[in-house]
């Protein structure tokens, strides 16, 4: 893999609240600045994952230990001042500040106001 890809968890219920559907806040931000700027977010490999765990999608990239998201796995190879830590020698970012930092830096979305 040889861009970066951004992973949001998708609306939906919590095993731990049967019949409850929820959305994730800092997921909800990035969707907002996605939706904002959608030329930008055109270029994005962005990919929405169920509310349950184990994120087996995420898990495959970034461990067991690191599955919260949002999550934006760096390029292989590829570093940021924003970097969370790396897995198996690649770089993620999982917070959600720090990742709309990175996708300004990294992508050209502008920065928030400060």
């Amino acid at each position: 893999m040889s861009h970066d890809v951004l992973y949001l968890l998708k609306p939906g219920e919590d095993p731990d609240y049967p019949g409850e559907t929820f959305y994730c806040p800092p997921c909800a931000m990035v969707e907002g600045v996605l939706a904002s700027f959608p030329e930008l977010a055109k270029k994005l490999d962005v990919r929405r994952v169920d509310w349950p765990r184990p994120r087996k999608d995420v898990v495959a990239v970034v461990g067991e230990d690191n599955q919260s998201l949002p999550m934006l796995l760096l390029a292989e190879g590829e570093t940021s001042a924003h970097q969370s830590g790396t897995f198996e020698g690649r770089a993620f970012i999982n917070d959600r500040d720090a990742i709309l930092a990175a996708l300004s830096e990294r992508h050209g979305f502008p920065a928030p106001h400060p």
